[in-house]
């Protein structure tokens, strides 16, 4: 079983892809779930919840954006309102959520948080695959911090576009039958990683659409 933990809708400023589309496209690339994870709120994975003909595990998340850089939380109820790492830490985990650290040495897009050794104990899993990652020394750098502190991994496309999706996540043999068995699973360290990278293009075009949306809207 596939899943890509790392996915954005139009809910995010940087985003546009409705919920729906995201699904679907999930289901055509043969995942078995997808978490929405949209920045500084859930609105994206709550309205995918709405689709239940689409026969597809929906993982609600939000990347949030802190005074350190980015966190995720994932199995989430309530948006988080804190922009403070260590509170943002502790309302993740308020709601019974799983934290993560996305691309947290990406120097590149500069927006990760440079994990010490001090923080090892606040963090559930590292995001030891993001596809949009240009250089693969930031996924390796991620993947040996959480072998080093004995972290849960974590991996997914980061997709802000459709043909993002799936392009990476985390898989496992075992069966999975409900959300709360893949949070199970995260937790005990019971899965592995797959991933490609993410073309520049996509990234490129991400900044542009930001630019727009915040000239268009505000």
């Amino acid at each position: 079983m596939k899943f890509d933990l790392h996915v954005h809708s139009k809910y995010s400023k940087d985003g546009f892809m409705d919920p729906k589309i995201i699904l679907k496209k999930a289901c055509r690339k043969g995942l078995n779930g997808v978490a929405i994870t949209d920045h500084n709120t859930i609105k994206g994975g709550l309205k995918a919840q709405n689709y239940k003909k689409i026969k597809i595990k929906v993982i609600v998340g939000s990347e949030i954006s802190t005074d350190r850089g980015e966190v995720i939380g994932l199995f989430l109820e309530d948006e988080i309102k804190s922009n403070n790492f260590l509170d943002v830490v502790q309302e993740i985990k308020d709601q019974n959520g799983i934290v993560i650290l996305p691309h947290p040495f990406d120097q590149i897009r500069g927006n990760g948080i440079m994990p010490k050794k001090e923080d090892a104990h606040l963090v559930d899993c590292v995001e030891v695959f993001n596809s949009r990652c240009l250089l693969e020394d930031y996924n390796k750098t991620a993947f040996d911090f959480a072998k080093e502190h004995d972290l849960k991994i974590s991996a997914g496309s980061d997709a802000h576009f459709a043909r993002e999706i799936g392009k990476a996540g985390i898989k496992t043999d075992m069966v999975i039958n409900s959300i709360d068995d893949l949070k199970e699973l995260l937790l005990k360290g019971k899965v592995t990683f797959y991933g490609e990278k993410s073309s520049i293009i996509n990234l490129g075009l991400t900044k542009v659409l930001k630019i727009w949306r915040k000239t268009s809207f505000g």
